[in-house]
Parts: structure tokens; C-alpha cells; sequence
């Protein structure tokens, strides 16, 4: 059994590990919330690491905060910035609404961690106390929310805007290398008029075009700050300059601008910009289904199926049919995009619990909200890399198809009139011909025209009569 300390917080003694730099209110609330075994996610961490430095720098810049302490707690900070105390977070996420707890755990990690190296004893709250110097000029109220905002941003430009740009042009890549591929279009899961395979290629570019632009609104929601408003959007306790001075320092500090919130009472008691964001990513998501899928199903068979791509093998597919092949990588991007619609659910449902001037949902909307920009942006990634860029074409398969297509008459239609086109089409189907061979056999056009009117590229670009 590990050695324990004795703490006390407002509601009496705590027995805590010795050797934890997080206390009695972290401890509390730990023994409070056995639920997930999820701490908070990672980002959050690192983002109220980044907040509780620039608190302390800017506390001590508007004369508020000793200089020796304030360099101390920044130093603390900067390394649960770093990711080197990430496991004294502790606290579940379904804990309390507001995120006190996750709040305190940071109030806590970083007061002790600066209490030893001014050579004090962990839990004496001297001479760093985690309420009246880390937490200076805060609230949980407005430190969550505010972490929440910086944590995602941070992961949006950090690792989706990158992914999705890589993604973007392995599909423009493909949409080059394609586009002198004639294949079949497909309308209702039926044949249609051809077209190139680089154009729909293309289309799955232009789909990774405005995902990219999504991820960039979905920033610019986050860009509100609610720091600054303390307790209830109030402003109680705090230095008019604080909010400014430490959202100034964080900007620098991530590259990424941010603003005080307009109005700290929106700030604080909705969640409608993490709503929005999350809206954006649920986009992302359905786009990114929509393009695993048509790879699923164009790359099908090997030789029972479409077949006019070939989707790189990664990995056996079956433990009971040798050779069998999967599209694994696909797969797991339709699984992902259905983990996000949901995750979006969940963030619907929390931003709909700000009660008054507080959400009480916030722990597991910031849970949600964060997974989701980070599994959007590895199987972003992941799919460009693993999938996308070794995509073959068959090229016979796509020009077998296309001659055999029954939609081919359509290019006849202005020429001898929609309903001879499509009895011509009818008699094809009956009599197991194509097209082409039924209109030589009834010359419904001089050999010329009709070699002309079945050209398939000429059916991929507009053109005038």
C-alpha cells in the first residue's frame, strides 16, 4: 500500500498519496467519480496548463502576484504543458458539470509541483496555494470553457487542417493521374452516362477542399474567450486587464489568435459555439463516409465485383478464406465518421444544459468535442497515406463497362428523339447487345454520326449542339 499524506480542504481531512502532486480536492473528487477510469483528454490538460501560465504571468504583470511565485507556478504550468505531469490528472470525466474538479486537479498539480521546486512540502499549500495564486483572477466557470476552445483549436490546426490538406492532395494527385480513364456514372445505383475517373476523383478533392474550409470555421468559432468573467460572467474577483493581458500571451504562446468573449454572460452560460464547431466536424465526417464508401464499392470484387479501382492490400482479410483481401483502411474511416456523428449528439445534448449563467455539461462535451477533432484528423491521415495514394485503376474494367452500359443511348436522344432511344435501349437489354450494335443494325444514324454520338470522352464534356 503506498504511502499517504493527510490534507485538509473546506469540507475536512483527506487522506492523499504521498507522493501525488495533486490534493485533496483532486483526491475527493477522484474517490467521488469512479465511472469511466477516463481522465480528461490530453489537449484539455495541456490547454489549462497553458491558461493557469498565462494567469500567473499576467496576475504578477498587473502587480497582483509576487514575482517569485508567479515564475515558479509558470514553470509548473509550462510542464503540464509539456505533457510531463499528465498523469496526476486524475479526475473522471463525468464528474461535476462545471469541470471544478478537473479545475482544482490543475489548481492542485501545479501549486505543488512549484511548492517543491521552492524547496517546500507537498500539501502545505505554502508558499503556493492553489486557490489564492494559481487560481488568481478565476473560476472554474470561465477556466473550463476557456480551455475547451483552446484545446480544440489548437488540435484543429496542430493535426486536422494538416491532415485534411494531405488528404486533399493525395486526391488531387489521383484526380490528375485518372483523367484519361473513361468509366460509367452511376445514378440510384444504376448505370448512367460515363465519365472520367479523374472527374470523380475530383469530386472527392473538392469534397477534402471544403472539409478544409469547415475545419477553418469551426476554428473561428472557438476564437471566444470566456476568461475574464470569473464566477458568473461578472468579472468578480478579477483585474479589468487580467482577461486581456493572459488571452494576449496565449495567442502568442499557440500561434493561433483568440479574443476576450463579447459578452462573458453568453460565454459562460452556452455552449453554442462548440455546438457549431462540432457541427462542422459532423460535415467532415459525412463527407468522409461518402468517399470511403464509393472507394469500398468501386474497388469491390477482385473479379465478382465493380473492380475499376484496385485499393492497396494492407493486410490478410480473412481467417477462414485464403487470399481474401479487405477494405480495411476504408473501413476504418466509415467507423470513425460514425464515432463522430455520435460524438456531435453528445455535444448537441450538453450545450443544450447551460442552465442560468452556467453549462453543466461541460467535462463530456469537452471529451467529445476534442476526440473527435483528433480521430478526424489520424484517419485523415491515415487514409491518404495507407489508402488513397496507392490506388490503381483497371483501366480495360472501367472502357469494358462503359461500352456495355445501356446508358450509353443517351447521347442519342437529341439526335433520334428520347423514345426510339429508349426502345433502342430496351431491345439491347433483351437481346444481351450493346448499344452500339443495335444502332449499326438499324442505322438510326449514318455510321459516321453514330461513331461520333457514342464517342464516350465526348460524353464527359459539356459541349454545344
Amino acid at each position: 500500500m503506498s504511502k499517504m499524506r493527510s490534507e485538509e480542504d473546506s469540507m475536512g481531512k483527506m487522506e492523499v498519496p504521498a507522493d501525488a502532486y495533486y490534493g485533496a480536492q483532486t483526491q475527493r473528487a477522484f474517490l467521488n467519480f469512479p465511472i469511466s477510469g477516463r481522465p480528461m483528454p490530453v489537449p484539455f490538460t495541456r490547454a489549462m496548463g497553458l491558461i493557469k501560465l498565462a494567469a500567473a504571468r499576467s496576475n504578477h504583470d498587473l502587480g497582483k502576484l509576487d514575482g517569485k511565485l508567479a515564475e515558479a507556478i509558470e514553470a509548473a504550468a509550462r510542464e503540464v504543458m509539456d505533457g510531463k505531469l499528465t498523469d496526476q490528472f486524475v479526475v473522471d470525466v463525468f464528474q461535476t458539470g462545471s469541470g471544478t474538479s478537473s479545475n482544482m486537479n490543475a489548481n492542485e498539480v501545479i501549486a505543488n509541483r512549484a511548492i517543491e521546486m521552492l524547496g517546500g512540502k507537498l500539501g502545505s499549500k505554502t508558499p503556493v496555494h492553489p486557490n489564492d495564486h494559481v487560481n488568481m483572477g478565476q473560476s472554474s466557470n470561465d477556466v473550463v470553457p476557456t480551455a475547451i476552445h483552446v484545446a480544440a483549436r489548437m488540435e484543429m490546426h496542430e493535426k486536422l487542417i494538416p491532415a485534411l490538406t494531405q488528404l486533399r492532395d493525395a486526391f488531387a494527385a489521383k484526380q490528375e493521374e485518372f483523367d484519361d480513364i473513361i468509366k460509367i456514372g452511376r445514378t440510384h445505383l444504376q448505370d448512367a452516362t460515363p465519365l472520367r475517373l479523374g472527374q470523380e476523383f475530383g469530386g472527392y478533392r473538392s469534397q477534402m477542399e471544403h472539409a478544409l474550409a469547415r475545419a477553418h470555421k469551426a476554428s473561428k468559432a472557438l476564437a471566444e474567450l470566456a476568461l475574464g468573467g470569473t464566477a458568473v460572467g461578472t468579472g468578480l474577483n478579477t483585474h479589468p486587464e487580467f482577461a486581456r493581458k493572459a488571452i494576449d500571451i496565449i495567442s502568442e504562446m499557440v500561434g493561433v489568435e483568440f479574443r476576450e468573449a463579447d459578452d462573458h454572460f453568453e460565454a459562460q452560460a452556452t455552449k453554442d459555439a462548440c455546438v457549431e464547431a462540432s457541427g462542422q466536424l459532423k460535415t467532415i465526417a459525412v463527407s468522409l463516409m461518402k468517399i470511403a464508401n464509393d472507394l469500398r464499392w468501386l474497388g469491390s470484387g477482385p473479379r465478382c465485383g465493380l473492380g475499376e479501382i484496385r485499393l492497396p492490400a494492407t493486410q490478410p482479410g480473412s481467417s477462414i478464406m485464403p487470399g481474401k483481401i479487405n477494405p480495411v483502411i476504408a473501413e476504418s474511416v466509415t467507423m470513425v465518421a460514425a464515432q463522430v456523428m455520435g460524438n456531435d449528439t453528445v455535444v448537441a445534448l450538453a450545450g443544450m444544459n447551460g442552465n442560468f449563467e452556467l453549462n453543466v455539461m461541460m467535462p463530456v462535451l469537452a471529451m467529445n468535442l476534442i476526440e473527435s477533432v483528433e480521430l478526424l484528423a489520424a484517419v485523415s491521415r491515415n487514409f491518404a497515406e495507407k489508402c488513397v495514394l496507392g490506388i490503381e485503376a483497371d483501366a480495360e474494367r472501367c472502357q469494358s463497362m462503359v461500352e456495355r452500359s445501356l446508358a450509353m443511348v443517351t447521347s442519342l436522344a437529341p439526335r433520334i428523339g428520347y423514345d426510339k432511344a429508349a426502345a433502342l435501349a430496351k431491345e439491347a437489354y433483351a437481346s444481351g447487345r450493346t448499344v452500339r450494335e443495335v444502332a449499326m443494325e438499324k442505322k438510326v444514324l449514318p455510321e459516321d454520326e453514330l461513331k461520333q454520338a457514342l464517342d464516350p470522352r465526348s460524353m464527359t464534356e459539356p459541349h454545344s449542339e
